[in-house]
């Protein structure tokens, strides 16, 4: 999936395309996806990739990001193309470094080099995963997509949340200016009469009968 668009005028098979791609998996194996960010030597973005691949591993999302950057170099028609990968292990397996040992690697890699043996240039360097933030970000928004879930940069997330309706707040009963007083008594003739403690003047009282 590219949610970029390239550019209008016909590419430059001089230019040179520098692609920071970068691929994960939650579970390694698990939800897997990749995500790759394509620009020119100006820093203007040419392209945005970014797919999920079902349940995969780390390895398998990171050469299935380096493959799409090599599909979309060679189909826009550039020449020139300098690879940014945060995972030394398939960094070091293209430069031949390393050996591929994985038998579910080896055919992405060989597919890998294949592309990038149709181009005038490929390069590729390792970089820290500070330096490839964009395509860790369109990886793991690649990956909570087909988990069904709302990336949180999205509008969605934006949106508020609907909440339960607030109780309308209560009256506040009436209260004394004075401090509780408490007093024993009895009623005679509708008289109350006190036989302990005795009332300010001016306040109401509740008489309970017993």
């Amino acid at each position: 999936m590219s949610d970029g668009t390239p550019s209008h005028r016909s590419p430059n098979p001089e230019t040179l395309v520098i692609a920071h791609c970068d691929g994960g998996s939650r579970g390694n194996p698990g939800p897997a996806g990749f995500g790759a960010v394509l620009e020119d030597q100006r820093g203007a973005i040419l392209a945005r990739l970014s797919e999920y691949l079902g349940k995969r591993t780390n390895n398998y999302a990171e050469y299935s990001a380096l493959l799409a950057v090599l599909a979309w170099t060679l189909e826009q028609g550039y020449r020139r193309l300098r690879v940014v990968a945060d995972s030394e292990l398939m960094v070091r397996q293209m430069q031949g470094r390393y050996k591929v040992n994985s038998p579910d690697l080896r055919p992405l890699w060989e597919e890998a080099r294949r592309r990038a043996g149709q181009l005038d240039f490929f390069e590729i360097q390792h970089t820290l995963r500070g330096g490839n933030k964009l395509a860790d970000q369109l990886a793991n928004e690649a990956m909570d997509r087909g988990m069904g879930r709302v990336p949180a940069n999205s509008p969605d997330s934006a949106s508020p949340r609907p909440t339960s309706p607030k109780p309308a707040p209560r009256s506040p009963e009436p209260q004394s200016t004075s401090a509780k007083s408490e007093a024993l008594g009895f009623v005679k003739n509708g008289v109350v009469h006190f036989v302990e403690g005795t009332l300010p003047d001016g306040i109401f009282v509740r008489i309970t009968r017993q």
